[in-house]
């Protein structure tokens, strides 16, 4: 990853707090598991079939049949719990996730959440991402703020198609933390290095700024 990216999921692991079931979905939030302090108090989840996930492990030390629902190799820790796929979406259904943290390709203003599908390209299908995105308690996402060609993917309506709507409460970027609350976007942090003006300016919605000094990660 790049320092930006880096930084971002460092950051984004200081959201989780003691005592909470979270799940990290595919992509930048499977790596926040390796930016915990050891024994953090957490019970990390993965919809394949695994409550209580430790580091991820390089192929040469790692069990071949541990893996997430992304397909990176886990471990376990004191605790974890192995079950079916009938029983990871029934956790997820019933509302027992604090919170997940997920990637995008898109988010609107009002929270709506774009991230299986860019018609024209392959996808493997949405997964779990709806039943993510709609039923736990806190939606978090993680994105890098624009896409390869410089365009925003934090914008007044999505594009693509949804997979939830009003679902995001908070977006980790490489550039800023944005909070998504009733009138839109607001600015909670920046990143080191980075100006108020250039978030804006790849920002493709109304972004709100506190007069208080921001803080930095």
């Amino acid at each position: 990853m790049s320092n930006a990216k880096e930084r971002m999921v460092v950051r984004a692991a200081r959201e989780l707090q003691p005592g909470m079931v979270v799940n990290l979905g595919i992509g930048l939030p499977t790596k926040v598991v390796n930016h915990l302090p050891a024994d953090f108090p957490v019970c990390l989840h993965t919809e394949n079939g695994l409550a209580g996930i430790g580091p991820t492990l390089p192929s040469d030390q790692a069990n071949r049949n541990l893996i997430d629902a992304g397909g990176a190799y886990v471990s376990t820790i004191p605790g974890s719990a192995f079950f079916d796929s009938a029983t990871s979406f029934a956790l997820v259904r019933s509302g027992r996730l604090d919170l997940t943290m997920l990637g995008a390709f898109e988010v609107a203003a009002n929270g709506d959440l774009a991230n299986w599908k860019i018609p024209g390209k392959f996808s493997p299908g949405v997964g779990g991402g709806i039943e993510l995105a709609q039923k736990a308690q806190r939606v978090a996402v993680l994105t890098t703020h624009t896409d390869r060609a410089g365009n925003p993917k934090l914008k007044e309506r999505c594009s693509l198609p949804l997979t939830a709507q009003a679902c995001v409460a908070r977006i980790f970027t490489d550039m800023a933390v944005i909070d998504v609350e009733a009138n839109g976007f607001t600015l909670v942090e920046t990143a080191q290095g980075v100006s108020v003006a250039e978030i804006i300016d790849a920002t493709g919605a109304a972004l709100r700024v506190p007069d208080t000094e921001l803080p930095k990660f």
